[in-house]
């Protein structure tokens, strides 16, 4: 009797960490459901303003300062601050900001690296943002172009 007795309480305390070993493991929240939003986004950070883009667009606006899309020109590109606030990495476009979107020109577009079918890059005020069009996340933004 004496010699099973240390098996047994081996074998019993060996059963209790075994199955407290998979609820300890996962941790609070950090499984599905729990991400902030837009963290998956799997194009935040792979389709942001490279350095090269940044050189790219702040040499247009050097040369053409004169030639803001349409609808920007009269306000000098500036937002009522409630709306600038909003406009971040990460952050979902408002329909307030999706309505004052303007299309990237055409001749910047051509310069800069090409995005995938989902993302767009467009003119919020004096901002270039990179989002994702599917779900109006703002994956990059490059604020105070003009």
């Amino acid at each position: 009797m004496a010699s099973r007795l240390p098996r047994t309480l081996f074998l019993g305390i060996a059963a209790i960490a075994l199955a407290a070993a998979p609820s300890y493991s996962q941790g609070k929240g950090h499984g599905k459901g729990h991400e902030k939003h837009g963290d998956d986004d799997e194009g935040a950070g792979k389709y942001a303003f490279s350095a090269r883009d940044r050189e790219v667009v702040a040499g247009y606006f050097s040369n053409h300062a004169s030639n803001l899309p349409p609808g920007l020109a009269k306000r000098g590109g500036n937002l009522p601050p409630g709306l600038e606030k909003q406009l971040e990495r990460n952050g979902t476009l408002p329909p307030g900001l999706q309505k004052r979107l303007q299309p990237c020109p055409i001749e910047l577009e051509r310069r800069l690296a090409p995005l995938p079918p989902d993302y767009r890059r467009g003119f919020i005020g004096a901002h270039l943002v990179i989002f994702n069009r599917n779900t109006n996340v703002i994956v990059d933004v490059m604020k105070n172009l003009y």
